[in-house]
């Protein structure tokens, strides 16, 4: 369905370098990187808003590289919703018929549907400045999606939410895509967002492609020390291994396989790391007694921080796990993790 090939941008000091990236027909495919990465010029690119220096763009097999914007069948939807203060909702919803001529008759029934699906028909004389963030979000996907693009691209469409809207948001996002044919590609910091709406996913940074994938192996399996960290594997160690073994600053670990490198990084995802009082008695094969150095909370979870010899693992345990452990800073523990839960590269 969308196929970028070898694009390239410059915007002064800033580039897209060699930008590869495959996505299928209804597909919903997430975007992620630090901020800076070049997410948003990517899909400006892609929306015909900025201009490709080199490289090629086609969507469904039409070359768009040059293609001015009204005619790539491209949707674009913001964080800051850009609707037009002046109109009613009804009137930012129909406000692209006037560029995209449809029948009267499909035009309505699509019209309909979308206010049913997103839950606005009692928006629609009003307007935006007397709607909430979240219904403004639901008004600006109906605009988006009533002239029937093939392509809708939504640059962190949720970050400006409350929690509540946002949740109901992300539910509406995945029912729409469900119910129609069009391909969704969207721009999200939010681990959460991307797990539950997209099976695919690529990693920006610094204006390149550092890794595309199932989501799976992108939080599992990264390729780099850089998206290890972006997604979260607070356990990135340099290692040399032996045979079945990683020697991590003189501590030995147990990967169950023979790399096939001598030196490299292993990773471990936090959660992954399992606390107790004694060593387990299980199927788990790498288990040691550690210090605990620091407890952080993040609301619903701790982060405990424990060093072994001279490495430093973190595990991730919930609140009441900590007190019925009775974890303090200082506290002598145990941690343990299967050699399937490594990731060396």
């Amino acid at each position: 369905m969308i196929h970028i090939e070898n694009v390239n941008i410059n915007l002064g000091e800033f580039k897209l370098r060699d930008i590869n990236l495959s996505i299928e027909k209804n597909e919903f495919f997430i975007l992620m990187g630090p901020t800076g990465a070049g997410k948003t010029v990517l899909l400006e690119a892609m929306a015909g808003l900025i201009r490709v220096h080199s490289g090629r763009m086609t969507i469904g097999g039409k070359n768009v590289t040059k293609v001015p914007p009204e005619k790539r069948g491209i949707s674009i939807v913001y964080q800051d919703y850009a609707l037009f203060p002046h109109l009613t909702v009804l009137e930012n919803i129909t406000y692209g018929l006037h560029f995209h001529k449809l029948p009267k008759k499909e035009s309505k029934q699509r019209q309909n549907r979308l206010v049913e699906e997103l839950n606005i028909s009692h928006l629609l004389q009003r307007l935006p400045t007397n709607l909430s963030g979240g219904e403004n979000q639901r008004v600006a996907l109906a605009r988006a999606l009533m002239v029937n693009p093939k392509v809708l691209l939504l640059d962190e469409p949720l970050s400006a939410l409350d929690p509540g809207f946002r949740e109901d948001i992300r539910i509406g996002l995945k029912r729409l895509h469900k119910s129609t044919d069009v391909t969704f590609l969207m721009v999200t910091h939010d681990f959460a967002e991307a797990l539950s709406l997209a099976d695919r996913a690529a990693i920006m940074n610094e204006g390149k492609i550092e890794q595309m994938g199932y989501m799976k192996d992108i939080f599992q399996r990264p390729d780099s020390t850089f998206v290890a960290d972006f997604v979260g594997m607070k356990n990135l160690f340099m290692a040399q291994f032996r045979e079945t073994k990683a020697i991590v600053n003189g501590l030995t670990i147990e990967l169950g396989t023979t790399p096939e490198n001598s030196h490299g990084y292993l990773a471990i995802r936090p959660e992954d790391i399992v606390l107790s009082r004694e060593k387990l008695t299980s199927s788990m094969r790498n288990a040691f007694s550690g210090r605990v150095t620091a407890i952080v909370d993040h609301g619903l979870y701790y982060e405990v921080d424990i060093i072994v010899e001279k490495v430093l693992f973190k595990s991730l345990i919930t609140k009441s796990s900590l007190f019925e452990m009775e974890i303090t800073e200082g506290s002598e523990i145990c941690l343990s993790f299967k050699s399937t839960a490594i990731h060396n590269f």
